[in-house]
């Protein structure tokens, strides 16, 4: 059976169809649409059929339903099984995942049992409508430029997602849809088991949900500096970020980290203080739609990406925007 359709791997957060999920659904009905077939999403987890029609509102033709105590938590034994044999059952030319936590995980591993060929950290996805195959844009040499990847032979053509790059879909609670209930969950390929999740205490807007990010590097300084950058982000309504040394120096905790080996984040708006740019910072902001770069350092390599650049000194030019912004917003 040669391959047919678009299977989105949706994810849940908090009983509800998390933001990755409404993105991909967004981006796999437009594809689905330009191909002129069907998009089906898979979600799983525990006491979730209640997201079916949510999933069809928002742009799925099929909606494959997982629902089961095993679930309830991300388990990558569990995840890859049951997202292995729906995709070899329905045989989809196209899989989309978001680069998540789970997603970074469930992904090679689907790939590596279907064969398939898979991009990560993908920007834009794309139908070439000479070949119909899917055209997968990447960042690559750590942001500074992108590759177009085609998977010429494997199948299904696979892709992870970078969150806030796709826009997300549009709800239509006209739309019908068919709910079909994914049964037959092996218990016995559950290796692993989730003991405990503890939460990550934050405090305002998490780092990657962020529309406005403010980070700081090594030129900070110290861990008492950073309370200018906070002040600044509680201003816009933003989180603080920083560069892999800060993190490593003790400055602020490494949940805080920007980059490569860190967080990847796509604010609106990202304020980089007081760093160089190295590439593996670059490749975790790059997707940014502005970026203003305060470095008394005018040869800096972050002034090569950024929208805006001062050159300055950071104990100067931040308090004086945060005291402008306060005469401007009445704080």
């Amino acid at each position: 059976m040669s391959n047919q359709g678009i299977l989105v791997c949706g994810e849940i957060a908090e009983g509800k169809l998390a933001p990755i999920t409404l993105e991909l659904l967004g981006i796999g009905r437009k594809l689905a649409n330009d191909l002129g077939q069907e998009l089906n999403i898979l979600l799983m987890g525990s006491g979730i059929g209640n997201l079916a029609q949510e999933a069809i509102a928002f742009g799925a033709d099929k909606v494959h339903v997982a629902d089961n105590a095993l679930l309830q938590e991300y388990n990558s034994d569990a995840y890859t099984a049951v997202a292995a044999k729906l995709c070899q059952k329905i045989s989809p030319d196209i899989v989309l995942l978001g680069q998540t936590d789970g997603g970074r995980d469930l992904a090679p591993r689907l790939a590596g049992r279907l064969g398939g060929g898979l991009a990560m950290d993908c920007l834009e996805l794309s139908i070439d409508p000479s070949t119909k195959l899917l055209v997968q844009t990447r960042p690559v040499f750590g942001g500074n430029a992108n590759a177009r990847i085609v998977s010429k032979a494997a199948r299904p053509q696979m892709a992870t997602i970078r969150s806030k790059t796709m826009a997300p879909a549009v709800r239509d609670d006209s739309r019908k849809g068919q709910v079909i209930p994914v049964e037959d969950i092996d218990a016995s390929t559950v290796k692993v088991k989730v003991l405990e999740r503890v939460k990550e205490k934050t405090e305002g807007v998490k780092l990657e949900d962020a529309e406005v990010v403010v980070s700081g590097g090594r030129g900070i300084g110290n861990a008492q500096n950073f309370q200018v950058l906070r002040d600044l982000a509680n201003l816009l309504n933003g989180a603080v970020g920083a560069t892999r040394a800060a993190c490593e120096e003790g400055w602020i905790p490494m949940t805080h980290q920007v980059g490569q080996t860190g967080k990847i984040v796509s604010p609106k708006l990202y304020i980089a203080v007081a760093l160089s740019g190295a590439m593996q910072h670059i490749a975790g902001c790059s997707g940014s739609k502005c970026v203003i770069a305060v470095n008394k350092d005018g040869g800096a390599n972050i002034f090569k990406i950024a929208t805006y650049g001062i050159v300055g000194d950071y104990k100067e030019v931040i308090p004086a925007l945060s005291q402008k912004l306060k005469e401007l917003l009445g704080k």
